[in-house]
């Protein structure tokens, strides 16, 4: 199964009914995205797969197939994209598990409405948080849209 990975031309030999998950942190070690509940409720495991963010933890390889992946490690080498710079600026994680897929959630969010609104960011972002930060999520929404997020 042939699909391009942040960026690069990858190949995986294995069953294409794997999830993309068990693929991208056991096969290529990029363990930035997580497992939360394997189910696609909590979105801990949030990629994108041609810009549109899914969850990986429940989508079958063969979805990806000449397709684009992307995860956080994809996202920016250093942290410069404008949703992680709103995230330390509004310091948005408390214990972290669920950021990364909450970032990639985030970043689909805003390619889709740049300038979202309220209800557009709690429709728009189903991913869940335990530590509670949603008021901070929602700023650093706010101020990734105001630095107008590709």
């Amino acid at each position: 199964m042939k699909f391009n990975l942040n960026g690069q031309a990858v190949e995986f030999n294995g069953e294409q009914d794997t999830p993309l998950l068990w693929v991208i942190r056991e096969h290529f070690k990029l363990t930035g995205t997580k497992f939360g509940c394997g189910i696609g409720a909590c979105g801990a495991c949030t990629v994108h797969v041609d810009g549109k963010a899914v969850r990986s933890c429940c989508y079958p390889l063969q979805l990806v197939r000449d397709r684009q992946v992307t995860t956080i490690e994809g996202l920016s080498t250093d942290r410069s994209h404008p949703v992680q710079q709103a995230w330390i600026a509004e310091d948005v994680p408390q214990c972290g598990y669920c950021q990364s897929g909450m970032i990639m959630a985030v970043s689909a969010l805003l390619a889709e409405h740049p300038k979202p609104d309220d209800r557009q960011i709690d429709t728009g972002l189903t991913n869940l948080c335990r530590c509670a930060t949603y008021h901070r999520i929602r700023a650093a929404v706010h101020r990734a849209a105001d630095k107008g997020e590709p």
